[in-house]
């Protein structure tokens, strides 16, 4: 179907490679925008076309270095609102400060509903993501938040490698439910980490629940920062007897070194996504990409159609 001339699609700096996919789903050019640094590292940005009474849909990954592609997020908001856009959709394949979406001690702030507001004000209407780390952040939205799902992508992909005696593993208690929704897709059986995190980015893992002896593992989650939870993890499994061991994520934000890590560990594969481009020296050979262009593509004509876009999960 042959998207009309009220839609148009541009793209941040975060995410200029992923946005070019999607409109080649969509069939439609990338708007032209410029986006740059001054010396300060204040960002400029100018809209080198008419938007007035546009349906637009503006494509960025608040992903590492956080707070300036998140800045530069909120200047292009404001700037297609004084340009009198008709309605504008934050599409953010990545949702920075997700973890911080929760009081968990005394006297630190919830950062995650902290952006939901910046957003808010910086004249979005809705917000179009991917994964998000905890569900109840559409509920820090006051505008119409559509929340997509990557488990499609990667069952597709694992149910190619035909795994007749598959374990699925959740890294945490909170991600269990979407464990068990890969397991039933994948015809698998479940296991769960026991862990404790002393501070942010470590990871003690306890045991693990579940039988893994001789079985294939597939370790899911919703990102992967550091690669402490899934190596220690990985270590257990390899006590227990496990056989090959993969994992994915929706979103690799892969820091402190660990993609030589993984490329060191014995992971036979992390298949992840390009919510979050992966920079030359991330590109290691047991990282594998499976594209959400055609995901969020299919989600963006749904929106610009009025049509409904939970259907594409059922």
């Amino acid at each position: 179907m042959v998207l009309g001339d009220e839609i148009r699609l541009f793209s941040g700096r975060a995410s200029s490679r992923l946005g070019q996919n999607i409109t080649e789903y969509l069939g439609i050019h990338l708007g032209s925008i410029e986006v740059k640094s001054f010396s300060d590292m204040e960002v400029y940005v100018k809209i080198n076309e008419n938007v007035r009474g546009k349906d637009i849909f503006l494509i960025q990954s608040t992903c590492p270095p956080v707070n300036e592609n998140l800045m530069e997020l909120l200047i292009m908001i404001d700037a297609f609102q004084r340009a009198s856009a008709r309605r504008i959709t934050a599409v953010i394949p990545y949702y920075g400060y997700a973890r911080q979406d929760r009081k968990d001690e005394p006297r630190v702030p919830i950062t995650a509903k902290l952006v939901a507001n910046l957003i808010t004000v910086a004249g979005a209407d809705r917000v179009l993501t991917v994964d998000l780390h905890a569900g109840q952040i559409q509920g820090f939205f006051d505008i119409k938040v559509d929340h997509l799902f990557a488990a499609p992508i990667f069952i597709d992909y694992f149910k190619e490698k035909h795994f007749d005696d598959l374990v699925v593993l959740s890294p945490d208690v909170g991600g269990v439910r979407r464990a068990r929704a890969y397991a039933r897709r994948l015809n698998a059986s479940l296991a769960i980490v026991d862990k404790r995190r002393p501070m942010a980015n470590e990871a003690h893992v306890l045991h693990i629940v579940g039988e893994v002896k001789g079985k294939h593992i597939l370790i899911v989650d919703d990102m992967i920062d550091t690669g402490g939870t899934m190596l220690a993890a990985m270590g257990v499994l390899e006590e227990r007897g496990a056989g090959e061991i993969y994992a994915s994520c929706s979103h690799p934000v892969l820091s402190r070194g660990a993609c030589e890590k993984i490329e060191k560990s014995s992971l036979k594969e992390l298949v992840v996504t390009d919510s979050i481009p992966l920079e030359e020296n991330k590109k290691v050979s047991k990282i594998r990409v499976l594209s959400v262009a055609s995901l969020l593509g299919e989600a963006i004509r749904r929106i610009h159609e009025n049509r409904s876009v939970s259907s594409l999960f059922v």
